[in-house]
């Protein structure tokens, strides 16, 4: 062999050896004290990891969240387990302490308004746009929400509740119909319907007539309802999916949300000039913009009308107008989703277990009459004492508390920038701190919410009286401000415990939480309070309630019917139940 071909032979395997030891360091190197790192290998880190998890559950329609939860499971509980998909993706820490998930959300020195949205994130950006309040960040976020708050305060949101009446009595219809048919259906349908009329009327104050027959409805909810198709998840773990038809088929359809929009935003826009040009009480004409000196409570709320009036100009330049659109697409998608998600579960739950259907029952009578019906219930809410009728619903509150808690829609992803120097404090006494910067931080709502240490060994049941003396949802409200002496007695005959804030987050926490859980909460209570009354929802196929030898449910010793089989949630950019909630549903016979 020539000199050279000895050479190269022998230069080859060192090669490869420091290939590999690179690849190994970049790999396994720079592990950080205090977190825990889950299994991976050298050139699939976690991928194949998560692939033999979800193997093992058998059903890869489950959603991500429940293979997280065995992994961690598996390695002790640890509150924070670091995957790693990179090159593809980034390392992840999944978050499973509340007290480690406050102090990522919380304001620090480093992050004023928290710890930055993570850039995983941008695969939603067909749905919400560059410019959405859900992913800014510093100032820019900061004077987006300070020009939307006055749409989401409570004593504005308690003038909606006509509006959102009114669009609760076309649910009952078409409920009404269901019943009627005797046909099994999915209420997912049904509830996305409902509070995407909801939620046009609050963003836009327009009729997007959703819950109508198709080709009565705004073309913008056929666009977006079949955008939201494309992010169904059919098989295994989001993180890995890419289908270049779809992305293409999403392109299109986001082109005809933005166009709708932009043609609404152009024509309230317009509206607005004419009326701040037309003629006072006294005939005098003004030519001031649509955020003119009129009475601040004058002025219409919605949105898009806030949007308008901070943009105060007569002509919308291309950026006002594509920043507008993101902001409705924002508030379009996070103003339905979460609340038809929380609607679909407790219809769920409320039907398997009787106890808790019999007190939510028996709280509308105390409130509303004992012969009350869903029709005078609607116009009790509708009148000048909803406001008040809406908070007395004590026991409907602890029902959307609980199911939120077990059944969190969405969790969190923020990222610190490497260098940022980011660390939090490991719980308990001699917890020391941990440097996060550079990983993505998942906060898990699944986990943290299931957490056997805060909330028992109960803590994967739904038990709506787990939050009596605690149910308000509120971001502001403090316990011991609501409690009346009784509730305070009973807490102290419990032991003195509470569920500590930070360990129920649906809505997150900190300066970046939801600006919409008030109206989740309302919207909620509302629907509940009138369709709770008058059907009785019988679950079909996955979920359905057990039964004996003459056909009667079996009723579990925890006080909850038995199941066939579990019911459980998928990916669709959220949580959902994975069948759409398949629903048979049947009038009350007290109400027939």
């Amino acid at each position: 062999m020539a000199p050279s071909g000895t050479l190269l032979a022998a230069a080859v395997p060192l090669l490869l050896w420091y290939c590999y030891s690179l690849a190994t360091r970049w790999r396994f190197g720079g592990k950080r004290d205090g977190v825990v790192y889950a299994p991976r290998s050298l050139l699939f880190g976690s991928g194949k990891l998560i692939s033999d998890l979800y193997r093992a559950r058998g059903d890869t329609r489950l959603h991500t969240d429940y293979i997280f939860r065995d992994l961690v499971e598996s390695l002790g509980s640890p509150p924070i387990v670091v995957l790693d998909f990179r090159p593809f993706l980034y390392e992840i820490a999944i978050i499973n302490s509340h007290e480690v998930a406050e102090q990522i959300a919380k304001s620090s020195k480093t992050f004023p308004h928290s710890v930055p949205k993570s850039p995983t994130m941008d695969h939603m950006l067909p749905l919400i746009g560059e410019h959405s309040v859900l992913r800014t960040g510093g100032e820019t976020w900061k004077g987006l929400r300070r020009t939307f708050n006055p749409g989401f305060a409570p004593t504005h949101l308690a003038t909606l509740l006509p509006r959102i009446v009114e669009k609760t009595s076309i649910f009952v219809k078409n409920l009404d119909k269901l019943a009627r048919s005797g046909k099994p259906s999915a209420l997912h349908d049904l509830c996305v319907n409902l509070t995407f009329d909801i939620i046009g009327a609050v963003t836009m104050d327009i009729d997007l007539n959703a819950q109508l027959e198709i080709a009565q409805q705004s073309p913008l909810v056929r666009y977006y309802r079949e955008l939201m198709e494309t992010y169904t998840v059919s098989g295994g773990s989001a993180l890995f999916q890419a289908d270049p038809l779809k992305s293409w088929r999403r392109k299109q359809l986001t082109r005809g949300v933005e166009t709708e929009l932009r043609a609404i935003i152009l024509a309230q826009h317009a509206e607005s000039l004419t009326n701040a040009s037309a003629p006072d009480q006294n005939g005098t004409t003004t030519t001031t913009s649509s955020s003119s000196s009129k009475d601040p409570k004058a002025r219409p709320r919605s949105v898009l009308a806030l949007s308008l009036q901070e943009a105060n100009t007569a002509t919308l330049s291309p950026h006002i107008l594509q920043t507008t659109t993101d902001t409705l697409k924002s508030f379009l998608f996070a103003g339905h989703d979460t609340t038809s998600i929380l609607l679909q579960w407790s219809f769920y739950e409320l039907s398997r277990t009787p106890h808790a259907l019999r007190s939510l029952r028996c709280e509308l009578a105390t409130v509303f009459g004992a012969n009350s019906t869903s029709d005078t219930i609607a116009a009790a809410l509708s009148s000048p004492s909803g406001p008040d009728l809406i908070k007395r619903l004590t026991y409907t509150s602890a029902i959307i508390k609980e199911t939120l808690r077990v059944y969190p829609p969405a969790s969190t992803a923020r990222r610190a920038p490497p260098g940022t120097g980011f660390t939090v404090r490991l719980p308990g006494g001699g917890g020391g701190a941990v440097c996060l910067d550079g990983f993505v931080l998942y906060n898990c709502h699944y986990l943290v919410q299931r957490d056997r240490a805060v909330y028992g060994e109960d803590a994967d049941e739904w038990v709506p009286e787990r939050w009596v003396g605690d149910a308000d949802t509120s971001a502001g409200t403090r316990v011991d401000d609501v409690l009346d002496d009784d509730q305070k007695a009973a807490i102290a005959a419990a032991g003195g415990k509470r569920v500590p804030a930070s360990a129920w987050r649906p809505f997150e926490r900190g300066p970046r939480n939801c600006i919409g859980q008030e109206l989740a909460n309302l919207e909620a209570r509302v629907i509940l309070a009138v369709t709770a009354w008058r059907y009785d929802f019988v679950k079909v196929g996955a979920g359905a309630v057990r039964t004996d030898v003459q056909g009667n449910p079996v009723l579990g010793a925890k006080g909850q019917y038995e199941v066939v089989s579990p019911m459980f949630n998928t990916r669709q950019v959220t949580s959902k139940p994975f069948d759409g909630m398949e629903m048979l549903v049947k009038f009350n016979e007290t109400q027939a």
